[in-house]
């Protein structure tokens, strides 16, 4: 029978399943198999499985119980295997690189940053930094029509737009990479100056905590968000 594969960890992981049911079908049981010093966290699926509200809790479901009693591999969401062989074959052929990056990870979680900034803050601030853009705003304002002042200020205004962001998302990175044993920076979203992954060892999370409170302090203008401890999938 097929399998949905949720996450791979070492064979001394307790792997507590009890009472978590997988994606797919209604209360189908979670269940790990073992292969040599490795074990896969799978439940039989009957169906294909897609994205849904319930599946997708249920996968975060095991991650995260998975996660509290010890390191990890977790898979996305949606990977599965033909059977129970399938499966076992594949941990003792990597069992070398999935050892390996158990090693890498234990003891970290992923962080998730995300930061948008005020539009409207950041046009003043270009207005009263910059005399030539300011200069064109007033002559708009005061109904001058020439035809050229809008796309002269709209250039302006765009090049200072995306120096201005692109330097603050660097700070932000800058602030947080220290404390962080990897990261990885995404394009950001459609609104947002900065998406970031970021691995945290537990030693150090307390300190990474503070700093991000930090940048929310002390960057008036800028609203993050921010996620985390969250399993490692940016990572695996």
């Amino acid at each position: 029978m097929p399998l949905y594969v949720y996450s791979i960890t070492d064979a001394t992981h307790p792997c507590r399943l009890d009472g978590l049911t997988g994606v797919g079908a209604e209360g189908v049981p979670v269940r790990d198999l073992t292969a040599g010093p490795l074990r896969a966290v799978v439940s039989d699926v009957d169906e294909e499985v897609r994205p849904r509200r319930r599946d997708l809790a249920a996968h975060q479901a095991v991650q995260e119980r998975l996660m509290a009693d010890g390191t990890i591999l977790p898979l996305q969401f949606g990977y599965t295997a033909p059977d129970d062989q399938a499966v076992t074959q594949v941990l003792r052929e990597r069992a070398d690189g999935y050892l390996a990056a158990l090693e890498r990870l234990s003891g970290c979680a992923e962080y998730h940053v995300k930061a948008s900034q005020d539009e409207d803050a950041l046009l003043r601030g270009i207005l009263q930094d910059s005399d030539r853009a300011r200069q064109l705003n007033d002559r708009m304002r005061a109904g001058d029509p020439d035809p050229r002042l809008p796309l002269e200020l709209g250039e302006i205004v765009a090049a200072e737009v995306r120096e201005r962001q692109e330097a603050l998302a660097a700070r932000l990175v800058g602030a947080l990479i220290p404390l962080a044993v990897a990261h990885s920076v995404r394009a950001p979203a459609e609104g947002d100056i900065l998406g970031v992954s970021l691995l945290v060892h537990d030693d150090d999370k307390d300190a990474f905590l503070q700093a991000e409170a930090a940048l929310a302090d002390e960057n008036e203008g800028v609203q993050f968000r921010f996620a985390g401890p969250l399993p490692p999938y940016s990572f695996v």
